[in-house]
């Protein structure tokens, strides 16, 4: 490798991505799923009811990232924030070495490939960090790759190995559904490259659809392979139906492109339909479909972009390749590197062992920025020292508290309080996340929950409208206030 300037630059755009997601832990979620996985790592059982919450305590909880969470503290526990950070950026940088295979076997040149892969990379930024969601992107990454070498007939008897992938994923993150949509999408293309190309005959496409068909059904029955059993049947259909995550949680809102973040991904959509114009290979009738399903997914829903980047990409290396190499000025890419004098070659070879080392060495001072970074995000974004008081005065339960600050108040007081919301938005309903929106907002009913559920601590962002509205009431009284957060008490 450290001979081949093209090798190597291959491993430099996946340091890139690794440094890329090498970022402070951010997601408000993270927190509540550390304390799950710490509580079923001490009890030795999976929650199948609610125990962090006052009004939800009780109720049905679908814990269906159980084993993320359990993975979550395991790392957690001996290694800290630093090995969250770098096991899960391995993870990120997993599904695009993944990606990047497909791009080779499509006949992209690295170059070429290098740079799709970044565009891809880029686009899915928002989804990252130490979050289960990054196990759909590894597991959706690896049956893309599977599904796209039986379409061409590599490796047939190995599209087996999805059987227990899908048990795996099934206990990792309700993302597993994209697993079966990812095999029916693979049917339907080879029906429909039959059907618009004709180019074999019914039997032979049926021998391909076969296999799959029952793959499909041995997958539908490894769902029920998991804590939950049927019931994780219906889980995603309930969240995707939720009318308060789709409209409130803002990753599950489209892509909003006026947003720097989501800048990438509109570049994304935008070069990998022109390249498919532009380009003289026509893709088949089965791949536009899962490309089409993806992007509309991805328009749909924030959350889709990184499984749109992992279809799209490869399509883009392969069709931009394509593109360049009809015209003369891409013809200097197909020369194959040129074999240097002895001299020379000693030359590249040191040039490229010191590339490799400030490879090294640029990965090794990124973790190390983000781990420093930790302990100061934490105090920016969350309300460390409201919690430090409520700790020490113990002021009386039940709490109102902010939405964002639910998970991190159940990973640093839970048991000795419980929360009136956090990030399990399915554990609360919509009617629920109603009501906090009208306490937090400060709407004409505002107080109306208060009353009824005996809140006596509130605990939320000093500007939000409850709090102006909690200063001017004469049956509050506020106990602590900082730039990240007010308490008043009852």
């Amino acid at each position: 490798m450290l001979r081949s300037t093209r090798r190597l630059l291959v491993m430099v755009f996946m340091a890139v991505i690794f440094t890329l997601a090498a970022q402070p832990i951010t997601d408000p979620d993270f927190w509540w799923h550390l304390k799950t996985g710490q509580y079923i790592v001490e009890t030795r059982s999976i929650p199948h009811t609610d125990i962090f919450s006052t009004l939800r305590f009780g109720s049905e909880w679908v814990t269906h990232e159980w084993l993320s969470e359990v993975f979550i503290y395991s790392v957690f526990r001996p290694l800290g924030y630093g090995g969250l950070i770098v096991i899960f950026s391995i993870l990120i940088t997993a599904a695009f070495w993944i990606v990047y295979q497909r791009c080779r076997k499509r006949g992209a040149h690295p170059y070429v490939a290098g740079f799709a892969l970044l565009l891809g990379a880029l686009s899915t930024m928002p989804t990252w960090g130490v979050r289960p969601q990054m196990f759909s992107l590894l597991f959706a990454s690896i049956f893309i790759s599977f599904l796209d070498r039986y379409w061409r007939r590599e490796a047939m008897i190995s599209i087996w190995l999805l059987a227990p992938l899908m048990v795996l994923w099934v206990n990792l993150h309700a993302g597993f559904a994209l697993g079966l949509v990812l095999v029916v999408l693979t049917i339907a293309g080879l029906l429909l490259d039959w059907f618009l190309l004709r180019k074999d005959s019914f039997a032979g496409v049926w021998r391909l659809v076969r296999p799959l068909c029952w793959l499909l059904i041995v997958c539908v029955a490894a769902v029920c392979l998991n804590p939950n059993g049927a019931r994780m049947y219906f889980y995603p259909f309930e969240t995707l139906s939720s009318h308060a995550m789709m409209q409130y949680i803002q990753e599950w809102r489209s892509p909003d492109f006026h947003n720097p973040l989501f800048q990438a991904l509109a570049l994304l959509l935008l070069a990998t339909f022109s390249a498919l114009a532009l380009s003289t290979r026509r893709p088949r009738p089965g791949q536009l479909l899962l490309l089409v399903v993806m992007a509309w997914a991805t328009l749909r829903s924030g959350r889709n972009v990184a499984f749109f980047a992992l279809v799209a990409t490869p399509l883009l290396a392969e069709h931009s390749w394509t593109f360049i190499m009809n015209h003369r000025w891409g013809q200097w890419l197909i020369a194959s590197e040129k074999r240097e004098p002895d001299e020379r070659s000693t030359l590249k070879l040191v040039l490229n062992v010191l590339l490799f080392a400030l490879v090294l060495v640029v990965v090794a001072l990124g973790v190390e920025r983000a781990v420093a970074k930790q302990p100061v995000i934490e105090a920016q974004e969350f309300p460390a020292a409201a919690l430090d008081f409520l700790r020490n005065q113990k002021p009386p339960q039940p709490i109102f508290n902010e939405y964002v600050w639910g998970g991190y108040l159940i990973w640093k007081l839970y048991p000795d309080y419980r929360v009136y919301i956090d990030g399990r938005a399915d554990v609360y309903g919509d009617e629920l996340m109603k009501e906090f929106l009208a306490v937090n907002d400060g709407n004409a009913t505002w107080r109306e929950p208060l009353d009824n559920h005996g809140i006596r601590t509130v605990l939320v962002k000093p500007n939000v409208a409850v709090a102006s509205l909690l200063r001017q009431d004469g049956g509050w009284h506020k106990v602590f206030e900082d730039k990240q957060a007010v308490i008043f008490v009852r």
